[in-house]
């Protein structure tokens, strides 16, 4: 099965959206990871339906897939990175985060988008972790039940440092919630480096039935910072074989969110490398 690639627009920030998205096809990416945010997409914008629209025939135009990101710094607080979360103790500021999400999957599927990412958020200071995954629990059900409707896998992102860090809290979170079926995984293979127990390519074994989204990027172990190809400790080819095993069929999205200075030319290099480790049998873009 091949693996098909993609470039996250949240490491493509100083350009605009179309031009981001024309120099993805004109390398050669067969999609993008589309972070809704002020500069591209802005998802509290007026006319996010008709501006939806005009994108949804732009990816087509230039045959890009699409998934959907919402890991954006600031969209809905411009003093608190990430602010509010889905744990926040304040039930407006969750639901603001809750509405956000099912916003995303209703741009999901008029885009016709593979799945859409989502992470939990840092528990707050002095909150006791039953409440914090009770918080979660009550948060995530209307964007899994929009999702559901949508027939948009909601994937969420084991990110270290979050309630939520590691692959035995996302199946901790499945527990909890009854395995409701639109309910997948995106799998970091940096954060499997820096914080799993087994290698990346093992937590890829693991993880294959709930795949719903990749993003791939170098890493080193115990520190979390994005990292070009090259740049970490990652030995990519037993990855992107064990990748290509699972019969995945979205998206594997770079995902460098702090090197939009250099994105153009990371963009071209990501993918000369990606495809220069890539198994016999075939990851292409």
């Amino acid at each position: 099965m091949s693996l098909r690639l993609g470039y996250g627009t949240n490491g493509l920030t100083d350009l605009r959206l179309d031009d981001a998205l024309a120099l993805l096809a004109d390398l050669g990416y067969d999609g993008v990871g589309l972070t809704l945010d002020h500069m591209h997409l802005d998802p509290l914008a007026p006319d996010l339906a008709g501006r939806t629209r005009r994108l949804a025939g732009r990816l087509d135009e230039l045959g890009l897939e699409v998934t959907i990101e919402t890991g954006a710094r600031y969209v809905l607080d411009p003093r608190r990175k990430h602010g509010p979360t889905l744990l926040d103790p304040d039930p407006e500021a969750r639901a603001a985060r809750t509405r956000l999400l099912v916003r995303a999957v209703e741009v999901a599927a008029d885009l016709g988008a593979h799945a859409v990412h989502c992470f939990s958020g840092v528990t707050p200071a002095g909150t006791p972790a039953a409440t914090a995954w009770q918080r979660l629990e009550g948060a995530l059900a209307p964007v899994l039940d929009a999702a559901s409707s949508a027939g948009i896998p909601l994937a969420v992102e084991p990110e270290p440092g979050h309630l939520l860090a590691r692959l035995d809290d996302f199946h901790h979170l499945r527990g909890m919630l009854g395995d409701p079926e639109p309910l997948g995984l995106t799998l970091d293979i940096g954060h499997c480096q820096c914080l799993e127990p087994a290698p990346p390519a093992d937590c890829v074994k693991q993880a294959a039935p709930w795949l719903r989204h990749v993003q791939i990027e170098d890493m080193r172990r115990d520190v979390h910072e994005h990292l070009p190809f090259g740049d970490g400790e990652i030995d990519f080819p037993p990855v992107l074989q064990a990748l290509s095993d699972t019969g995945y069929q979205g998206l594997t999205v770079v995902e460098l969110p702090r090197h939009s200075h250099a994105g153009p030319e990371l963009a071209r290099t990501s993918l000369d490398f990606l495809r220069s480790h890539a198994p016999t049998n075939g990851a292409t873009a």
